[in-house]
């Protein structure tokens, strides 16, 4: 990428000058480039970033840690609006892509302190300090003696060419979305770097190990005691019922609305839909609903659905059988996650009214499966090879 001279200018000036200068939408202050990546006392040094999606980042450098002789930071650059997780270091958006101060000494801290990186999402973990180019970002790590790995969270790496002829409720079944191009682009840089780096592949849901061989299965991690409740579920007449459309299209908020709306206004179902809740508040609304509403369109379930199992709720959502088949061969487990699609969710929703025993058996046994997949310890020895330690 050919940088104009007043970008190239921007770049070597002081952070108090440089990100005054810039437009206005990319402006930053010196206050906000935080400290570079500190000097951890262990043998293995594990390096986490850079978008730490549902905290997920954070949550695998925690898992690691368990491990003998790791010890991990992560990190996450943040755009305004974005939802705020826990991480060891948050970056500023504007610092991450045009601070070379930050760029440079987080590469240097990286290079010289760790021994061991785990890239999410195929993003660049230094900015734009290798041109937006994640392949140069992993060459150069591996030439100052760092072990590489990769990281997907979904969208990155899914297929929509696969998943659209497997699944009738994909979006990219019909080719009509519009952000179709865009995962696209993502999914073709994905595997350009895959390529080019022969770099091990973990993914963060079993769907996932369709879309590249060999991959390893890295499960999402939550806090089950940050989401445990003591309130009964399935104990009214009334259920309440809440689903969460943090990415509508995804969830297939739209197939769902008018089924539940509908039970709704006929006064069997409590239904509502929990937005803009911010995240230290979402322990307390899935506590207050019987039944959580996950995603109807992919075919797998996320940290959302693994939090409200932690919490002992009746998680309903699209699974595909390949994923319950991947879970159960490699833990011995079901998923207590009863499947429904938008056109079976009605009467999915009457037989939780009709046998609501069964279903308070099912959702009863959430919390045992989280604390047996999903509490950092079976992550941890997904990732312990990589680490140099099996």
């Amino acid at each position: 990428m050919t940088r104009t001279l007043p970008q190239q200018l921007l770049d070597v000036l002081p952070d108090a000058i440089g990100g005054r200068l810039r437009a206005p939408r990319y402006r930053y202050t010196a206050a906000e480039v935080p400290a570079p990546a500190p000097r951890l006392d262990a043998e293995v040094r594990l390096y986490v970033g850079p978008v730490n999606f549902a905290g997920q980042g954070n949550a695998w450098a925690r898992a690691a840690e368990a491990l003998p002789g790791v010890a991990a930071h992560a990190t996450q650059f943040r755009a305004p609006g974005m939802p705020i997780f826990p991480a060891d270091t948050v970056v500023p958006v504007n610092v991450y892509r045009f601070s070379r101060r930050w760029q440079r000494r987080e590469f240097e801290a990286v290079a010289r302190h760790y021994t061991h990186v785990l890239l999410e999402a195929a993003r660049p973990l230094f900015g734009r300090l290798f041109d937006d180019d994640p392949i140069a970002e992993v060459a150069a790590l591996r030439e100052r003696g760092i072990r590489v790995g990769l990281i997907s969270h979904g969208s990155d790496l899914r297929d929509p060419d696969r998943h659209g002829a497997i699944d009738e409720w994909s979006p990219f079944a019909d080719g009509a979305w519009e952000r179709e191009p865009e995962y696209r682009r993502q999914t073709a840089l994905h595997r350009a770097l895959l390529r080019a780096t022969d770099a091990p592949l973990f993914v963060s849901t079993p769907e996932l190990l369709l879309d590249w061989s060999p991959s390893i299965w890295l499960p999402v991690v939550v806090d089950a005691q940050r989401w445990a409740t003591d309130v009964p579920v399935l104990a009214s007449r009334v259920p309440r019922v809440v689903h969460v459309p943090s990415n509508a299209h995804v969830k297939g908020t739209h197939l769902i609305d008018a089924t539940m709306r509908g039970l709704h206004e006929d006064g069997l179902i409590d239904y509502r839909q929990a937005q803009g809740v911010p995240f230290a508040d979402m322990p307390g609304i899935i506590a207050q609903n019987d039944i959580v509403l996950e995603q109807f369109r992919i075919g797998t379930y996320s940290v959302a659905a693994v939090e409200a199992m932690a919490a002992g709720r009746l998680v309903v959502a699209h699974l595909h059988e390949q994923v319950r088949e991947a879970v159960r061969d490699s833990t011995g487990l079901e998923i207590p996650i009863v499947s429904a699609t938008p056109a079976s969710l009605r009467e999915v929703i009457l037989d939780v009214l009709a046998r609501p025993g069964h279903y308070r058996e099912i959702a009863a046994a959430g919390p045992a499966f989280v604390a047996a997949v999903h509490d950092g310890g079976r992550s941890a020895r997904a990732m312990a090879r990589f680490l140099d330690l099996d």
